[in-house]
Order: structure tokens, then C-alpha cells, then sequence
């Protein structure tokens, strides 16, 4: 595999000046603000991230597709082009692996390729932050990197620009987190039918039971849905299709305080302040965001 892609460095490097020549010629050779610097570190990160498929992918037209997705716009390739593009890219990868030295890889629509990546990963992860970056130096450094040019950011130097746009990106969804949380919980607690503890944690009685009640340390069975906000569903033991069991002594406080408040056969809807939850640190992983306000449905199905 090594041999093959350093026989087709040169090839790589012809492709992309070709396709695009016209825009090379307006490209920068110096970043002077802080933005311009983000932008660049970002097409770097980006294209490392495809280095293994670069020679597969007409740049172009990724960033048509990228611009679409700035502009909101449906994506340009319906689900079954982006599925029949994915399958016959890993074929073409799988046979590069087997391929003699010096030899290009079987043919694959470059552009289909472009628009695959541009419409499902490159441009919605992108247009979250469209505002702030600059996206002609986004596709600068995918270029350059692409082709094997020198870049203007070294690796260390566009690994230390992420980090800090990412912290102030972290510190500023937090503000807003914690600002959004208030105000909604101010708010409905002023609801009918809702109750607030002194701990902060709102609840409301969707249905009654009258089974046993669990008590801090209780292990429960439980079915639930949990979303922020804004409404997105994080996690669903419906979605799995089945209940799910655990310690109240391992989940978060929201939790460890509010399960006990109800008995086995009721349903509950929870509204739990960040203190009580994920905190400043959320769980990225999760798709919670630092700070986050969260509701929970719940219904409660057994205790242990």
C-alpha cells in the first residue's frame, strides 16, 4: 500500500492543479488574522482526515456541496447515489491494496465522491460554525494538501489553532447553555402541573403509579427518553427497544434524586439544570453540550 500511494504522488499532486488551476492562482500566500488561521487549520484537519482517499476526490465538488449545505439546502446526492458512491469507493480501496507499485486505481466517479463527502460530512459539520470561518482558505489548505504543497500553518501550528478555537468555542456554547437553561426553567416552573425542589430539579406527573418505590441506592428498570432543548433525542431506551437497568447510585444527580420520587408503574417527565446533570464538561460523545438543560420521560418499571 505504501509503495502504491507514493507512485501516485506525482499523479495526485497533476490531478488537483488541474482541476483547480483557476483558484490556485488567487490563493493566499500569507494568514494574517486569527480567522484566517482557524479557517486554514480547519482544511488541513479535514484533509488529513481523507488522506487516504485524496486522489479519489474532485474537490470542486465538495465544495459545491459545501456550499449548499452553508446555504441550507437539500443535499445534492440523494441517499441511494451517497450509498452506491460509498460502496464502490471502499472497492476501489480494497483493490489498491492489492495493486503493484506505480499502478492507479480503479475508476471511481471523483465527483460523486466529492459530493458524497460534502453533503454528509464535510458540509454539516462545517455550517455549524459557517459564520466564522472563511471558507475559501478551508478549501486553500484542502487543496494544498491534497496535492503534497507546503502549507502555511505547520502541523503544530494548526494543531495549536484548533485547540483554542475549540476552547472558545466551548466556553461559548456554555454561556449560551447555561443562559438558555435558566431562562427555560424560570419559565416552566410557572407551568401547571410542575414541580420544583429545592436542588433546582423540575418534574411534572405524566402518570400515576402505585407500586414499590426505589430509594437512592435501588437498582431500577426503567424505559426513557432524554433530550435537550431544542428537542434533540440523545439517548431512548425505546429506540433500542428495551428497558433499561442500573444503579441510581451511578447516574446523574437529577436522576439519583428523581427516580425515588416515583413508584413503580408511573411515568414522570424531568427537567434537570445542568448542575444536576453533565455540568461544564457535558458528554461530547453523547451529543450533550457543556452545560446543558435536559428532559427526560420516564417511566418506571421495577425495582430491584
Amino acid at each position: 500500500m505504501k509503495q502504491s500511494v507514493r507512485g501516485l504522488a506525482a499523479w495526485v499532486a497533476l490531478l488537483a492543479v488541474s482541476m483547480t488551476g483557476s483558484a490556485i492562482a488567487q490563493d493566499k500566500t500569507a494568514l494574517g488574522s486569527e480567522r484566517e488561521k482557524v479557517s486554514y487549520a480547519i482544511g488541513l484537519d479535514v484533509a488529513r482526515s481523507f488522506a487516504p482517499i485524496a486522489q479519489q476526490i474532485d474537490v470542486a465538488s465538495l465544495e459545491r456541496a459545501v456550499k449548499n449545505a452553508f446555504a441550507g439546502g437539500q443535499p445534492l446526492q440523494s441517499e441511494a447515489e451517497a450509498k452506491a458512491t460509498d460502496e464502490a469507493l471502499r472497492k476501489s480501496m480494497m483493490a489498491v491494496q492489492g495493486a503493484a507499485p506505480g499502478t492507479l486505481p480503479p475508476a471511481v466517479d471523483k465527483a460523486k465522491v466529492g459530493l458524497m463527502l460534502g453533503d454528509r460530512a464535510v458540509g454539516p459539520g462545517l455550517a455549524r460554525i459557517k459564520d466564522e470561518i472563511d471558507l475559501p482558505l478551508v478549501m486553500q489548505a484542502m487543496r494544498t494538501a491534497f496535492a503534497n504543497g507546503t502549507p502555511l500553518l505547520t502541523r503544530a501550528e494548526a494543531q495549536a489553532t484548533l485547540q483554542a478555537f475549540g476552547a472558545r468555542q466551548q466556553a461559548q456554547v456554555a454561556t449560551r447553555n447555561r443562559a438558555d437553561g435558566a431562562a427555560f426553567l424560570a419559565k416552566n416552573k410557572t407551568q401547571k402541573g410542575v414541580v420544583t425542589t429545592p436542588s433546582g430539579l423540575q418534574y411534572m406527573v405524566l402518570r400515576a403509579g402505585n407500586g414499590a418505590r426505589p430509594t437512592p441506592s435501588s437498582t431500577v428498570q426503567v424505559n426513557y427518553e432524554g433530550k435537550l432543548l431544542d428537542g434533540y433525542v440523545f439517548d431512548s431506551s425505546y429506540k433500542r427497544g428495551q428497558p433499561a437497568s442500573f444503579p441510581l447510585t451511578g447516574v446523574i444527580a437529577g436522576w439519583t434524586e428523581g427516580i425515588p420520587l416515583m413508584a413503580v408503574g408511573s411515568k414522570y417527565r424531568f427537567w434537570i439544570p445542568s448542575e444536576l446533570a453533565y455540568g461544564p464538561d457535558g458528554q461530547p460523545q453523547g451529543g450533550i453540550g457543556p452545560n446543558a438543560t435536559l428532559t427526560f420521560d420516564v417511566e418506571l418499571l421495577g425495582v430491584q
